[in-house]
């Protein structure tokens, strides 16, 4: 939004040139960047910008496309916007409408579309890089991939079924057996990206809590990871009553930490026992917890990291030097002593939740559609439904179906306008 040092004007569709034509007086060469004089239909100055000619349907919309590259004060833009509006035929985009119109025209697909809605939310590195590989593709060629084998499947079982009295077309249980050892090849290739962390977990953060029994330092910790003062601390047990959050990026990793209520057994009045039910159901909904208890009882949990915390307090004390020895790090919010290496602790045991370089992860839409279709391909050998080749052949057009809706090919009219609708105006 202006002001800005540059304001970048897009029209696109057939009467993009035409509008260019009428504001600059000419049409510059094909994708080539040429300073021109902008004048509205009275001939009055407008400004003087950089004007680019993208002829479709090779462009970013696959239609006619021009861009005007405007000093970006305010006053600037809003007259050229409003000589623009004042033609025919034109008229203010819509929030990602330009994306709707490059889906529309098969310049992007459902998946790329999804990831450049994550790449223009992106506010962290993990992020960026996550949906900066679903936007460039890397999604839609393993689909791609994976379609190609399925027509192959289907291109035998057609064969048996349609031709099997050709002299030249395969036939017999050998077809059968044949599909099926390739839909279970395929199906082994589909879990394993099932098995990769899904990608809300990097758009929404990895939830980390904070939990222990009362008074073991935890609403001082997450003051002290979160550097401000987020929750109240006390010597009173039961001070902290619910689950308190705050979002948190460690090393480009997106994070959303929780200091929750002492977990006791006795002594906590209604309100308190509330707040340790939600404690103990934000430990079991937890990415990594962070035990300040005793190590005895900590939760039974995957992935916990056993503080001995508030090390300024009981340094000297032997049964509590004793009971550090137990856990994985020593720390002090207060003083500082700890928080580097429980920094790294959980930055390391995060990264064993995302993606290896190079690995897609899946949103929740098309983790659903991947598991459909591998459940399509899996079919048990002797079976019934291993020796009929209809039965088969209906299998694998079912999961054709189904990863045809990861990258929008079929049954996703209802999602686009939800979609297209988290993007900005222009894009």
């Amino acid at each position: 939004m202006p002001p800005a040092a540059i304001g970048v004007v897009r029209v696109s569709g057939s009467a993009a040139g035409a509008a260019l034509k009428a504001l600059a007086g000419r049409l510059p060469a094909p994708r080539q960047a040429s300073l021109a004089a902008l004048n509205d239909a009275n001939g009055a100055p407008l400004d003087r910008a950089l004007i680019l000619w993208f002829p479709g349907p090779a462009t970013a919309t696959g239609e006619d496309l021009a861009e005007l590259h405007l000093h970006g004060g305010r006053a600037v833009v809003a007259a050229v916007e409003a000589a623009l509006g004042a033609m025919p035929d034109l008229r203010p985009a819509l929030a990602g409408e330009f994306t709707r119109r490059a889906f529309d025209n098969g310049r992007i697909d459902l998946a790329e579309a999804e990831g450049l809605a994550d790449l223009l939310a992106a506010e962290t590195e993990s992020q960026r890089v996550q949906a900066l590989g679903m936007a460039s593709g890397h999604v839609s060629g393993a689909v791609a991939g994976w379609q190609d084998r399925l027509l192959g499947l289907m291109a035998g079982a057609e064969a048996e079924l349609n031709f099997a009295d050709e002299d030249d077309v395969e036939v017999g249980e050998g077809v059968a057996q044949r599909l099926i050892g390739g839909m279970g090849d395929l199906a082994d290739e589909l879990g394993i990206w099932l098995a990769r962390p899904a990608a809300e977990v990097i758009a929404e953060g990895l939830s980390v809590v904070i939990a222990g029994p009362p008074n073991a330092g935890k609403s001082t910790l997450i003051n002290a990871l979160a550097q401000r003062e987020l929750a109240i601390v006390s010597p009173v047990a039961g001070t902290t009553r619910d689950v308190i959050e705050t979002p948190l990026a460690l090393d480009g990793i997106a994070m959303r930490f929780s200091d929750t209520a002492g977990i006791r057994a006795e002594g906590a009045d209604r309100i308190e026992a509330i707040g340790i039910d939600r404690a103990r159901a934000a430990v079991e909904g937890a990415d990594i917890l962070l035990w300040l208890g005793p190590p005895k009882d900590v939760p039974d949990h995957p992935r916990a990291i056993l503080i001995a915390a508030q090390a300024d307090r009981w340094r000297g004390d032997a049964a509590a030097e004793a009971a550090a020895a137990h856990c994985d790090l020593v720390l002090s919010a207060a003083t500082g002593e700890g928080m580097d290496r429980l920094h790294r602790y959980i930055v390391d045991m995060a990264r064993t939740l995302l993606p290896r370089e190079g690995e897609a992860a899946l949103r929740q839409r098309q983790r659903a559609a991947l598991a459909e279709a591998r459940e399509w391909l899996t079919v048990e050998r002797g079976s019934r439904e291993a020796g009929d080749l209809i039965l088969l052949a209906e299998r694998l057009r079912l999961a054709a179906t189904a990863l045809d809706r990861i990258t929008g090919r079929a049954g996703v009219e209802e999602m686009l306008d939800a979609l297209f609708g988290r993007f900005c105006i222009g894009k």
